[in-house]
């Protein structure tokens, strides 16, 4: 069918801090739900149970189109983790694409931290690659199901719109997932696209970090440790320990206060300011680069103060608080929502590509809140910035296996050696003790 992107406008609500999601119609009668939109995952799930966070559920017994696949899969999050059951079910979309499709949904029996207080949504709709999916890489994702049977473009991108408002306020503010292409309307000026260096989360590179133009000077390496990925089901902007450190401290520096708890950095405490302050002068912007296609060049995505010192609900008449929008991580650099919110980002699963472009809505009091620019030579970074040891698990249980293998066959060589009478020394005897020793090798081998 023809694709109408004009009807994906506006199809997201949701804000930074609980995230962005959309309406789904699924089963026959239909049930409406919510479901979060999350590109760091690859699974499609809804509640299927009540759930004292939950406003609505799915219920697969009133569902004449569900077929349970009777698998039991379990999920974990960064934060968080669901257990429930496989099964297939038809989904349309209001402001999506036209037309039914059948998709692979997980229905949630059980969760520990996953539907949080205050969430809208009731589901997660994973849109990262099938080596993400659970319990194994064969469940087709939702987008590829999509991809294969509406025949549309190998591509989505989307526009989240909370810049600047209050995360987790009463209201919601809206967002654009555009499923098969690119909508002209959603963004300004050029697309900077960067590679994604492998299909599984959205895996980028990044070359270097500046915090108020000065740069970190870290090795590359650092800020991709152990991996950099575009996560629009991730908060915050997380950074791996060494590089959060090293940002906090360029903050510091460059922020005109320098009384600061450090509480706020860690999160565990707001800074509030009285009304008629806006706290974002006080702070600096931060820029990451990121490889360009052209491999020579770079590009850097800039987040303005807006974006990461984030206004919370106020306290009383005269006070607004704020929180620190970045957080440290043990194993991955995440742009998540608080980044993204000042971009349209393009999720070019055809070219293997991921492009961020200046979003009209990334404004505060009229004034954007992100910029991108570029190109910029890359002759100051190394050529790959990204450790070549990539510890997923389907690696570590290849390398596991092969040494294993390896092991076996070294040992196996071994008993064969053992085996063998050795020439040039005196011929055994059949009631010699090697054969005892050699005929208790074999049968354990057996």
């Amino acid at each position: 069918g023809s694709l109408n992107f004009l009807a994906m406008v506006e199809n997201l609500q949701g804000d930074s801090g609980r995230g962005y999601y959309l309406e789904m119609l699924i089963g026959t009668p239909a049930q409406a739900l919510n479901i979060l939109v999350d590109t760091g995952s690859s699974n499609f799930a809804v509640a299927g149970v009540p759930d004292p966070d939950v406003t609505s559920y799915f219920n697969p017994e009133l569902s004449s189109t569900y077929r349970s696949q009777g698998i039991e899969v379990t999920v974990k999050y960064s934060q968080g983790s669901w257990t429930g059951v496989l099964g297939t079910d038809v989904i349309t979309m209001p402001k999506g694409l036209d037309g039914s499709y059948t998709i692979n949904i997980a229905t949630i029996l059980e969760s520990e931290n996953f539907f949080l207080p205050g969430v809208k949504w009731h589901g997660i709709l994973g849109l990262a690659y099938d080596a993400l999916a659970k319990p194994s890489s064969s469940v087709e994702t939702f987008f590829d199901s999509l991809v294969r049977q509406a025949e549309i473009p190998n591509i989505f991108s989307l526009q989240m719109c909370g810049a600047g408002l209050p995360v987790s306020g009463s209201g919601t503010n809206g967002g654009s997932l555009v499923l098969g292409g690119i909508e002209p309307s959603l963004y300004t000026g050029e697309i900077w696209y960067t590679p994604i260096k492998e299909e599984w989360y959205y895996q980028v590179e990044i070359l270097k970090l500046e915090v108020g133009g000065q740069n970190l000077q870290l090795d590359c390496r650092e800020y991709n440790a152990d991996k950099a990925i575009v996560d629009s089901g991730t908060t915050l902007l997380r950074l791996p320990e060494k590089v959060f450190s090293a940002v906090v401290q360029a903050i510091a520096r460059t922020s005109l206060i320098q009384e600061f708890s450090s509480g706020f950095w860690t999160g565990s405490q707001l800074a509030c300011w009285d009304r008629t302050e806006k706290p974002w002068s006080l702070f600096p912007k931060i820029s990451i680069y990121l490889r360009d296609e052209n491999s020579s060049r770079s590009f850097r995505i800039s987040v303005l103060p807006q974006l990461y010192i984030q206004p919370i609900l106020g306290i009383g008449d005269n006070l607004q608080c704020y929180r620190f929008g970045i957080s440290s991580s043990t194993n991955a650099l995440v742009i998540g929502a608080t980044v993204m919110e000042g971009f349209y980002v393009i999720f070019d699963r055809a070219q293997r590509r991921v492009g961020f472009a200046v979003s009209p809505c990334a404004e505060a009091d009229g004034a954007p809140v992100s910029e991108i620019e570029g190109p910029f030579p890359t002759a100051d970074v190394a050529t790959n910035c990204v450790s070549s040891v990539s510890f997923h698990e389907p690696v570590l249980w290849i390398a596991s296996y092969a040494l294993m293998s390896l092991c076996g066959i070294i040992l196996l060589v071994l008993i064969v050696l053992l085996l063998i009478p050795p020439r040039c020394q005196h011929r055994y005897t059949d009631n010699d003790v090697v054969n005892d020793e050699s005929s208790l090798v074999r049968h354990r081998w057996k």
